[in-house]
């Protein structure tokens, strides 16, 4: 008959195994990769509003080896405690329209010859007089990214809180599945989350 020591040994040895592994899990998906829940209307229609599940690669947490077009999560710059999923539309040096949907790139240059000021150590574009609403460009400066729904007319993103600080990037999308297609057998349920930026020359 195995003895009160026996048992306690087997014990702590199930208990050890348990911490391992529940260390071994915590560090790889800090630093590794983890899977996430995403929801919300901002992404569509690259992600769901609900039942999307995404891998993050980690890897690429403080903004390494970024590029324009990534699907990130970050924390919110006015709000640490929150998370955001957004696409980064600007990288360092970029000259952005605030708010692409409301304007054209019409005379872009001409304006940034004129309007161009430095403030706050950071290069920055005067509103034009024309239409001091929309018309707003800024340079995206170092260390820094600009990012934006791909659902524009509902996405609260850099438009909002300006430029998003490199440091606060949790990881980047690289895989998404959507559950009701997986229980539903359907197919595409697995799918890639593809950088979709386009360069255009102006």
């Amino acid at each position: 008959m195995p003895s009160i020591l026996y048992f306690a040994k087997e014990g702590g040895r199930v208990i050890s195994y348990a911490v391992r592994a529940v260390a071994f899990f915590h560090m790889f998906s800090m630093n590794a990769f983890e899977l996430s829940s995403t929801s919300g209307d901002s992404m569509l229609p690259t992600l769901h509003v609900s039942d999307d599940y995404a891998i993050v690669d980690k890897r690429h947490k403080y903004g390494r080896n970024v590029h324009m077009g990534d699907v990130i999560v970050a924390r919110k710059p006015n709000s640490p405690e929150s998370w955001v999923c957004k696409r980064i539309t600007g990288m360092p040096g970029d000259i952005i329209l605030i708010d692409p949907s409301r304007n054209t790139l019409k005379g872009l240059r001409d304006q940034v010859a004129e309007n161009t000021t430095k403030i706050e150590g950071q290069e920055e574009l005067k509103r034009s007089n024309l239409n001091a609403n929309f018309n707003n460009y800024v340079i995206v400066p170092e260390g820094h990214c600009w990012v934006t729904g791909d659902n524009l007319t509902d996405s609260i993103d850099s438009r909002t809180y300006s430029v998003l600080p490199m440091g606060l990037i949790c990881g980047k999308l690289i895989r998404a599945w959507y559950v009701p297609r997986i229980l539903s057998f359907k197919d595409q349920y697995f799918r890639q989350m593809d950088n979709t930026y386009c360069e255009e020359n102006w």
